[in-house]
């Protein structure tokens, strides 16, 4: 039987203490295979809900679409703190499409290409934010296909 830790006041001196929980005799791997996929689920909607009520976190457009559809597994979860695949694609897009389109003048990623990038990329989008997209971009110019049949 697998213990969970969880911290939990301690009654007597006010301080936190590790508790551990266990799990029912019932509690298979597949329950831990669901439950991985939905705290997964909720902790990006979590993220989203304190981003929504002026918290640091960034906005990963999480929705409870999105969360129902990720806690049954009908949708991947991408990581915590990183938004929704939809909401960088186009960075990606344009980060390959610049790579095809600039590799013999800047064989690789500087600052110089990256002045040209960014140049391009705000004068075709004006209402968005390089910063924000910037690594999306960058991990689509690096992007090797020919490693794929390595």
């Amino acid at each position: 039987m697998r213990e969970l830790p969880h911290w939990k006041m301690s009654s007597n001196s006010g301080s936190y203490r590790m508790k551990n929980y266990k799990n029912p005799s019932w509690w298979t791997k597949e329950n831990d295979s669901a439950w991985d996929r939905t705290k997964a689920a909720f902790k990006r909607d979590w993220d989203q809900t304190k981003h929504d009520f002026g918290g640091k976190e960034p906005d990963t457009n999480q929705n409870v679409n999105d969360t129902v559809k990720q806690a049954a597994g009908k949708e991947p979860i991408p990581p915590r703190r990183e938004p929704n695949y939809e909401d960088v694609e186009p960075a990606l897009r344009f980060g390959y499409g610049a790579r095809a389109y600039y590799r013999n003048q800047y064989p690789k990623w500087n600052s110089d290409v990256e002045n040209q990038l960014k140049q391009d990329w705000t004068s075709a989008n004006p209402d968005v934010d390089w910063n924000r997209d910037r690594d999306a971009i960058h991990r689509a110019w690096d992007y090797d296909e020919s490693s794929l049949s390595e």
